[in-house]
C-alpha cells in the first residue's frame, strides 16, 4: 500500500485558489503547486507568501510525491524572489 499524506496532496493534485493582485486588487488565479503567477490585468509577477511545507521537512517527502513534483517544487522554491508576496 502507498501511503501518501494529506499534506502533499496540493503538490500531486494541484487546483486554482483565487486572490487578488497586490498592485491593483484584481482577482485573478493561482495554482497550488506555483509560487509565481502574472496578474492578468497589470502584467506583475505575484509571489505565494507561505512558510515552509511538509516538502522542506519531511524525510519522506521525495518518495511520497514523487520526484518530477520534488524538482518541481525545488525549482519553484528557488524563483520565488522579488515581485510582491501574498497569502
Amino acid at each position: 500500500m502507498n501511503f501518501k499524506c494529506p499534506g502533499s496532496q496540493s503538490f500531486s493534485q494541484p487546483h486554482p485558489e483565487s486572490i487578488k493582485c497586490p498592485f491593483c486588487s484584481e482577482e485573478m488565479e493561482i495554482w497550488t503547486d506555483e509560487v509565481k503567477a502574472r496578474c492578468p490585468k497589470c502584467k506583475k509577477t505575484v509571489l505565494r507568501n507561505g512558510g515552509a511545507t511538509c516538502l522542506d521537512w519531511c524525510k519522506y517527502g521525495k518518495e511520497c510525491v514523487g520526484e518530477k513534483l520534488y524538482k518541481k517544487y525545488l525549482n519553484n522554491k528557488k524563483t520565488k524572489e522579488g515581485g510582491k508576496n501574498v497569502k
